[in-house]
């Protein structure tokens, strides 16, 4: 039986969802994207034991790989071989989704904008200084935009 309390609740409250648990993309070649959020992003792919019990069958058959943050978010990529874009062309957004950004320490951005070029990966725009900091977009082997971005310079 639900409480009269529960019943009443129309609205989560702040504080209620904790964190972000994990984002979901789908991709068209797992190796690249593998390669890309795992070689070129350094990002930690789960192996063994660290893959969550309910994906290990997915993962062990080549359908799903995770990546985790430093901030304890996975990334779980879902292989759709058949994947296609919403629209050929990747300048053109995705309908529900912008872009997904990575937070960076401000001494290693410039050094970040450097691997992207060394890996050829394809820019869109930057980098670009605004007061909120500085960034850079690129796309992933999918065409998704992902975003580095750092917070301001501190004054001295």
């Amino acid at each position: 039986m639900v409480s009269s309390q529960a019943s009443s609740t129309t609205a989560l409250t702040s504080g209620d969802l904790r964190r972000v648990h994990h984002i979901a993309l789908n991709v068209q070649d797992m190796q690249a994207s593998r390669h890309f959020y795992g070689s070129i992003l350094g990002l930690h792919e789960l192996t063994g034991n660290e893959v969550p019990a309910t994906l290990r069958e997915l993962v062990a058959a080549g359908k799903v790989t995770n990546f985790v943050t430093p901030d304890g978010t996975v990334i779980d990529l879902f292989w759709e071989p058949d994947l296609s874009p919403p629209d050929q062309d990747p300048h053109r957004a995705f309908t529900r989704a912008n872009h997904l950004a990575f937070d960076i320490d401000s001494q290693l951005f410039d050094t970040a904008v450097e691997v992207l070029k060394q890996n050829q990966v394809s820019i869109d725009h930057g980098p670009v200084t605004r007061p909120t900091g500085r960034g850079i977009y690129f796309y992933d082997p999918d065409g998704f935009l992902i975003e580095i971005r750092c917070d301001p310079e501190a004054i001295i």
